[in-house]
């Protein structure tokens, strides 16, 4: 509009121009049509209810893209909307709505039972008929998002960030190695106090908090396998160190790129910004 008003403006005058100028291009079709709408988006945001029990409610989705391990290279991620709980299932492209709904069954219906409703976004599995009429038979609601509303499904969406991220740090370099990692990747999330929950998934699922898996291995055992095994989970935790630390240096460097070093001794008369 004040485009319009401008280039007017050079040639032409007259009362409330301003106004009428801002009018007719509100009322143009052609310009309704035709610009990009930049204002935010209409209607506010409706919250998901929340489930009255645990595994009443829950959501999937994918997480594709990942390099062979062990013959799997996808993460179905399941997360109980009540208690946070997550569950992740390593499948093997290419999967079918069958195989995918048979590894639930196998690993998450067998614990939990079968859910109320599932929210979801619209993968081809989710959408193919045997899907549709499988969890139709059982009574199982499907909330599936639209593509304007993909935050339907947000909660899912936030958890792959966390597997994503726990993951890279863990199997960095060795990311064919994932697929052995990811028992402890789901007891780390499952652990982790939820900010939402202001406690652990965990605690909210079983009451009580988990007893962890500690073991020493400064000694050797009498056992090769075991030996073997210990000596494995101990490298990896000193990759993950080392990978910290780099994370660290690399951090600090960027920071002091726009600080100075400032030393101060006992006695020194300084002016302290609060």
């Amino acid at each position: 509009m004040s485009v319009t008003y401008h280039r007017l403006k050079q040639l032409f005058a007259w009362h409330s121009m301003k106004s009428a100028v801002q009018s007719f291009v509100a009322a143009c079709v052609v310009y309704q049509q035709a610009k990009p709408d930049r204002s935010k988006l209409p209607g506010l945001l409706q919250p998901l209810p929340v489930p009255d029990s645990a595994w009443s409610v829950i959501s999937m989705d994918f997480i594709e893209g990942l390099p062979s391990s062990q013959g799997y290279n996808c993460i179905l991620v399941v997360v109980d909307l009540f208690s946070k709980y997550a569950h992740f299932l390593p499948l093997k492209h290419p999967f079918t709505a069958r195989s995918v709904a048979q590894s639930f069954i196998s690993q998450v219906y067998k614990l939990h039972g079968m859910p109320q409703a599932i929210v979801s976004d619209r993968d081809k599995v989710f959408t193919s008929h045997f899907w549709r009429e499988l969890f139709q038979l059982a009574g199982v609601e499907l909330r599936m998002s639209t593509a304007y509303h993909s935050q339907t499904d947000g909660q899912t969406e936030r958890v792959n960030q966390c597997v994503e991220t726990f993951l890279r740090c863990f199997v960095h370099a060795c990311p064919h190695q994932w697929r052995q990692w990811l028992d402890q990747a789901e007891f780390w999330y499952n652990t982790n106090w939820h900010s939402a929950l202001g406690r652990s998934p965990f605690e909210v699922l079983y009451g009580h908090a988990p007893r962890h898996f500690g073991i020493a291995t400064s000694s050797g055992t009498d056992i090769p396998d075991l030996d073997t095994w210990l000596s494995g989970w101990t490298l990896m935790s000193e990759v993950i160190l080392q990978h910290l630390n780099r994370a660290k240096q690399r951090m600090k460097k960027q920071a002091d790129e726009h600080r100075s070093e400032r030393q101060f001794q006992i006695g020194d008369l300084v002016f302290v910004k609060i």
